[in-house]
């Protein structure tokens, strides 16, 4: 890699501020029940995203973070009153509910704001069939905006609602998170890389490589050199992302240990570094 500065898009990480949001799920009381969540129970903001001295964060985008699930709009306000880096806002909204048109109706009034989530998880197949979804997935695409698919592409069921979904609305941008949650079993591992060879050959599908520690506290430097390997050769340098999950990924590493272990791990060409930790970003979330 060059000696000077590089400039680095992190299309998945999280703020907040305990005092402003709800934030249900970081509360003991509430799933997930992780022994270590007091960890990451705490305030978070943009000060706390301390690259290594070789990188500098040209911008990032928000990945909604449970601050008001009915009130989505109210996280977005937060942030764009808050932040001072250029960034990109994803937000939450609930795609089975029949107030969905007027939560994109809000949000839509928020500059940042260039697509939803709503995390998909075990119910990936109830919520991507859901009546609701043609009418809903239709309004994301006359706002232009993406989904970030949050499932494990282990569930061949749900992948194959994800794909006919994304065949009806291929102006919308399906970006896969935490890289599917590869699962390290072999013989998951096998229906997880089928399904990712069947998502690839859709153009508007992307994935996201982040949430490493999700599923594996401990997990090894090896397992992210084969996975990044294999997303890169079946989807291509244009369509993958390298990402935090911060401050979820302090559950393993820094936010600047991680950074620099994408580097030293996966020692790519300048060029598909630059393709999957900014460009790819910058484009797949629309920040030009």
């Amino acid at each position: 890699m060059p000696l000077e500065s590089i400039g680095i898009i992190d299309p998945h990480l999280h703020l907040f501020d305990l005092q402003q949001g709800n934030y249900a799920w970081l509360k003991p009381s509430q799933a997930p029940f992780w022994p270590d969540k007091n960890k990451i129970a705490r305030n978070f903001g943009e000060q706390d995203l301390i690259l290594p001295t070789n990188m500098h964060l040209t911008g990032f985008v928000h990945i909604e973070a449970g601050f008001d699930n009915q009130q989505p709009w109210r996280e977005i306000d937060w942030l764009e009153a808050q932040c001072l880096l250029p960034f990109k806002s994803v937000a939450c909204a609930d795609l089975c509910a029949q107030h969905f048109p007027q939560q994109l109706q809000q949000l839509s009034q928020r500059n940042s704001v260039v697509g939803i989530r709503h995390i998909l998880d075990d119910k990936t197949f109830t919520i991507l069939t859901h009546p609701q979804i043609n009418h809903h997935f239709a309004l994301l695409a006359k706002l232009g905006w993406s989904f970030d698919a949050q499932l494990s592409l282990a569930d061949s069921r749900g992948v194959d609602a994800l794909i006919q979904l994304s065949q009806r609305f291929p102006s919308v941008a399906i970006i896969i998170n935490h890289g599917g949650f590869p699962p390290e079993q072999n013989s998951e591992r096998q229906t997880w890389l089928a399904n990712l060879h069947k998502l690839s050959e859709l153009n508007n599908v992307v994935i996201k490589l982040s949430g490493w520690e999700m599923l594996n506290r401990q997990w090894k430097n090896s397992f992210l050199l084969e996975v990044t390997t294999l997303c890169l050769q079946i989807f291509g340098h244009h369509r993958v992302m390298l990402a935090s999950n911060f401050p979820l990924c302090t559950f393993s590493h820094s936010y600047t240990a991680l950074w620099q272990l994408y580097q030293r791990e996966l020692a790519l060409e300048d060029n598909t570094w630059q393709q999957i930790s900014a460009n790819n970003a910058k484009h797949w979330y629309q920040f030009t």
